[in-house]
């Protein structure tokens, strides 16, 4: 998917304002595109411009301008998101037919459509006034992370086995002790490897430094032994595939995949972001403060880390027992 080729020259302006000026990256620059996409083909539909039986997948945007942006309401955006809330598809192909999207989903789509319209007012100075500005966004439900325990991590990476064994051993590792992102480890190059840390390029080509434990620094170097001798065809990638190319996203789920069922875990409820989530879980219970446990993770916000504070109920515990009414017993 290539937006230049499918987007009107006013959203491709804002695709390309973030792609180069903002940096985000390609992934995150397509979740705009798609994001707005869908929105305005929604509008189409109920502005009349389309028959109302026509497929929205089926629903061109090239000919949408700035006129037809800036005549936008807030109750046509209500109306869109209560449309994604009763009446669109979970997922596009899906074997059972779900309807309806969370409202963490509907709140990035909320994202995306602010983001546009702040690009047009503020930036591209092309509307006086922001037709969204009041707009509020669905509140996500707040949900505590899934994690493995200590014994199930342990059992997880003594389960690891097969051709690959060094490089699915070696990736385990950084996402239980450093807590990577699933895309942070695909994309690693040979060059980002130090003796006792690694460089890290995160959302928004953000860069950081993460440091290495022994079991992870001696994981990374059994691997090397095998990686160096390898005729890779990328050869800068890190981690290469069957094929001797980068590893991809895909591949490295179904790696997990099979890594838990391996180990006797159940692989339909934990993934490769469970893995991360374990990794800030594990730290954040063993001393490590949640400020450093930010950077470690590369969250920008504070917020996002601190639902990681939840987790470890015996704090909890202490302060309900430390209740002088905790020993009370009433008189028979």
């Amino acid at each position: 998917m290539d937006y230049r080729d499918d987007a009107p020259p006013i959203l491709r302006d804002f695709l390309t304002y973030h792609e180069t000026i903002k940096g985000h990256s390609k992934a995150t620059v397509d979740e705009y595109y798609l994001d707005l996409r869908n929105f305005f083909r929604y509008l189409k539909v109920e502005r009349g411009v389309v028959p109302r039986n026509t497929e929205l997948d089926e629903i061109s945007i090239k000919d949408i301008d700035l006129d037809f942006v800036a005549k936008v309401t807030l109750a046509e955006v209500y109306a869109y998101l209560a449309y994604l809330s009763r009446d669109k598809a979970k997922y596009t192909r899906a074997r059972s037919e779900e309807y309806g999207l969370n409202s963490t989903s509907r709140a990035r789509k909320v994202s995306s459509i602010r983001g546009f319209y702040k690009y047009l007012t503020i930036k591209a100075k092309l509307l006086e006034e922001n037709p969204v500005q009041d707009l509020d966004a669905p509140r996500p439900r707040r949900s505590l992370p899934r994690y493995l325990t200590l014994e199930e991590s342990e059992r997880l990476l003594r389960s690891v086995e097969g051709l690959h064994k060094e490089r699915d051993y070696c990736i385990l590792c950084l996402f239980l002790n450093c807590g990577l992102r699933i895309s942070e480890i695909a994309g690693m190059n040979l060059s980002d490897i130090r003796a006792d840390h690694i460089r890290v390029l995160g959302k928004g080509s953000k860069e950081r430094v993460v440091y290495l434990n022994d079991a992870t620094a001696d994981a990374i170097n059994q691997y090397l032994v095998i990686r160096r001798n390898m005729a890779a065809v990328d050869k800068n990638a890190l981690f290469l595939s069957s094929r001797r190319t980068r590893v991809t996203r895909e591949g490295l789920h179904a790696m997990v995949k099979k890594a838990l069922l391996r180990a006797g875990l159940d692989s339909e409820k934990y993934s490769a972001h469970k893995l991360r989530h374990t990794a800030a879980t594990l730290m954040l219970s063993n001393g490590v403060d949640v400020r450093t446990l930010q950077e470690i993770l590369g969250h920008e916000n504070l917020n996002t880390t601190q639902i990681y504070t939840h987790v470890d109920n015996s704090e909890l515990r202490i302060a309900a027992q430390a209740n002088p009414l905790g020993s009370f017993v009433p008189k028979k």
